[in-house]
């Protein structure tokens, strides 16, 4: 780990703006840039650990918490990997499956005053916004096999907690027709063919599913969702592929004039903080 190039490096953060990143910069800024708590924010780290990273006396980051840093900061692929050998960490292989998305597809999330995620064709949530977040949970905090949506759907139960029981059989069909489409997009790839010999093992329903042979992307779609909180709420969800089709955009938006679209606005101005009963109440009617 090269600790002074390091904290020469990740001074980049004063050519980054607030905007740049989908923060709001407030009237006065006497340092030039982003803030050392701008950036642990948006790298999910704490203040002062990154600050001992600057200050060249910090511990090294994990492997996961480099690729925070390089998403925090809008790196590049080449800036990325520069990074993560100041780091001493190897530097990801550049295949078709990158787990790092790229500063414009971040410049385009920043700007969405939406709910929205950038998944992989593998189902893995690689970023989410904060209304993604308030509407759907934390979905990058798994790991494993369990990092990928579709094999979650399977497996666990409390993935399907975010759609009604009566959309449950088309969305395993969905869910499984992605699969496939991701399993042969580039002739085949050892993970994707892991999670379908495990379904296989441990879902009876994906290998009644399975067998359909249904292939699929969705560009778009509408959906019932159901939060913990606020109920049901009915969006549209656009889909914006990258040009190899690895990484896509989820775009969820809400009719105007609907109470969906109420609940999200809702949302984004209360976040994950505690629901009022009353709050509640009233959206949802007597």
């Amino acid at each position: 780990m090269d600790r002074a190039e390091l904290a020469d490096f990740l001074r980049r953060r004063e050519a980054l703006q607030p905007d740049d990143v989908g923060l709001i910069g407030g009237p006065r800024r006497r340092a030039r840039g982003l803030r050392r708590e701008e950036v642990a924010h948006l790298a999910g780290m704490s203040t002062d650990y990154y600050a001992r990273l600057e200050q060249q006396r910090g511990p090294q980051p994990s492997v996961q918490m480099a690729a925070a840093l390089a998403r925090a900061l809008r790196l590049t692929l080449d800036e990325r990997d520069h990074l993560f050998r100041l780091l001493g960490h190897s530097a990801p292989e550049r295949f078709l499956r990158s787990e790092h998305v790229g500063p414009a597809l971040m410049r385009v999330l920043d700007r969405l005053d939406c709910p929205a995620l950038v998944v992989s064709d593998l189902g893995d949530t690689l970023v989410q916004n904060p209304l993604a977040v308030a509407l759907l949970g934390d979905q990058t905090r798994f790991s494993g096999l369990a990092r990928s949506a579709y094999f979650r759907w399977f497996t666990d139960p409390a993935e399907r907690a975010h759609y009604s029981e009566e959309d449950h059989a088309g969305q395993s069909r969905i869910q499984a027709a992605a699969l496939r489409a991701a399993l042969t997009a580039d002739g085949s790839h050892p993970r994707a063919e892991q999670i379908v010999a495990e379904l296989r093992e441990r879902s009876p329903e994906f290998v009644r599913v399975w067998e359909r042979h249904d292939v699929a992307r969705r560009f778009e779609d509408r959906k019932t969702l159901v939060h913990p909180e606020l109920g049901r709420i009915e969006v549209d969800c656009q889909v914006l592929f990258t040009d190899n089709q690895a990484q896509a955009l989820l775009v969820l938006t809400a009719r105007p004039g609907t109470e969906s679209h109420g609940k999200l606005q809702l949302l984004s101005v209360i976040g994950n903080q505690q629901f009022t009963h009353g709050v509640v109440s009233n959206l949802n009617g007597p």
